[in-house]
């Protein structure tokens, strides 16, 4: 009996890692407002290698179309202008010799479309993930030898446990595509 138990926790755990990235990719693509997140992916050229852009700056939103880069050391104004621009986001950089600024311009509704499938795509994944979980617990609770009783019932705590995990992946799309769309 461990042994089903230990196989059903293993499943749990892989579908919470597929629902921990969803939710990390989902926060990359960027909603209405400014968020420090939308940056999570520049990297800056830091005394010759590349380095996170949180680790050489604060990155604040003084408003909802704002986003305002206070770097550690100020030689590295230029350096960031040069890292957002390199990461292909879509902002133009403004620098006013103390901070980075730039003004989040507000999504259009072919941007907002494409932001909304790229979300799709990004749940879609995370659902294959947990299918590919599924499949792998079913097949290991196969190799055991246990009644045909056991196994069925396991089988079927899988696939509830699947299907609880679909659900809350829709439910996370549902509020990011809400937040994409409104304007």
């Amino acid at each position: 009996m461990d042994e089903v138990e230990f196989i059903l926790e293993e499943a749990k755990e892989g579908m919470e890692k597929a629902i921990s990235h969803l939710k990390k990719q989902l926060s990359n693509i960027r909603a209405g407002k400014a968020s420090p997140s939308m940056l999570g992916s520049v990297m800056v050229e830091y005394y010759g290698s590349q380095t996170p852009l949180q680790q050489v700056a604060n990155v604040n939103t003084p408003d909802a179309r704002t986003l305002s880069i206070q770097p550690f050391e100020k030689s590295m104004i230029a350096e960031i202008s040069k890292g957002i621009m390199q990461a292909n986001l879509g902002f133009n950089p403004m620098n006013n010799g103390e901070s980075v600024i730039i003004n989040v311009p507000p999504l259009t509704e072919e941007r907002r479309k494409q932001l909304s499938k790229q979300a799709k795509a990004e749940a879609e994944d995370a659902k294959v993930g947990v299918r590919n979980d599924r499949k792998q617990a079913m097949q290991e609770l196969k190799k055991l030898d246990i009644s045909e009783d056991l196994l069925k019932s396991s089988e079927e705590d899988v696939q509830e446990l699947t299907n609880t995990y679909i659900e809350r992946i829709d439910k996370i799309l549902t509020v990011k595509e809400t937040e994409i769309m409104t304007v």
